[in-house]
């Protein structure tokens, strides 16, 4: 199987993240924190999957256009949406199909640790957005990842591979690594101010729920979220 081949086990990565203590309990209600208020606003999900982020803002009164490379994922998040979103196949290694200032708000919700280079997505998301809009993203820490890969040194960008449990099948993963500071470049170097940058912990009901993943998660680091704003 090719990697990342969200298509070959879609509905099963779905149902996963609903319920597991990385998504549900940890990375959708922090990055949904760090969104706030998203009433009345147009808002880009980069990288929507399965449409859980997009229900969520959709209730939250935003107008909201989800994108993502996966026909199978999209296909997850029309059943979950019905209508009540825009859903279009898109890559984010390339120029989006929409006109300049096009969104208030973008969401990238643990999808630029799939992308080889940032250059070209950032340059896109800031083409998208007014001068103060905001594109808020989570993505691997960086501490986190290159801990897990045996590599010698965290200061190089360089490509991982995982095996993924879902659906009683293996499924080959690929993720970038890349450090602290080429993500801070990367953001200035695309106009982008930092506005916060989160390292949360997890919704309290994982203590009771999720008790070993919850002292994981709230003794090391796994995901880095920002909020940074177009100058």
């Amino acid at each position: 199987m090719a990697e990342n081949d969200y298509d070959a086990f879609a509905a099963a990565y779905d149902a996963d993240n609903e319920i597991n203590v990385w998504n549900a309990y940890y990375e959708r209600p922090a990055i949904l924190a760090l969104v706030g208020d998203a009433a009345g606003l147009s808002v880009l999900d980069a990288g929507c999957g399965g449409g859980a982020h997009a229900a969520a803002l959709v209730e939250r009164g935003a107008v909201v256009t989800g994108i993502d490379a996966s026909a199978g994922m999209l296909d997850v998040a029309q059943r979950r949406l019905q209508g009540r979103a825009r859903l279009l196949t898109a890559d984010l290694n390339e120029a989006l199909p929409f006109a300049d200032e096009a969104f208030d708000l973008i969401l990238a919700s643990l999808v630029m640790h799939y992308l080889p280079d940032w250059s070209r997505p950032l340059s896109e998301f800031n083409r998208l957005l007014p001068e103060g809009g905001r594109l808020v993203f989570s993505t691997h820490h960086p501490f986190m990842d290159h801990a897990s890969t045996g590599r010698d040194n965290y200061f190089e960008t360089y490509s991982f591979d995982e095996i993924w449990q879902r659906g009683g099948k293996d499924i080959a993963m690929r993720f970038w690594h890349r450090p602290l500071h080429a993500m801070f470049d990367a953001l200035k170097s695309a106009g982008f101010q930092i506005d916060i940058v989160s390292e949360p912990q997890p919704d309290p009901r994982a203590r009771t729920l999720f008790p070993q993943a919850y002292q994981s998660l709230t003794t090391k680091p796994r995901f880095l979220f920002f909020s940074v704003v177009k100058a």
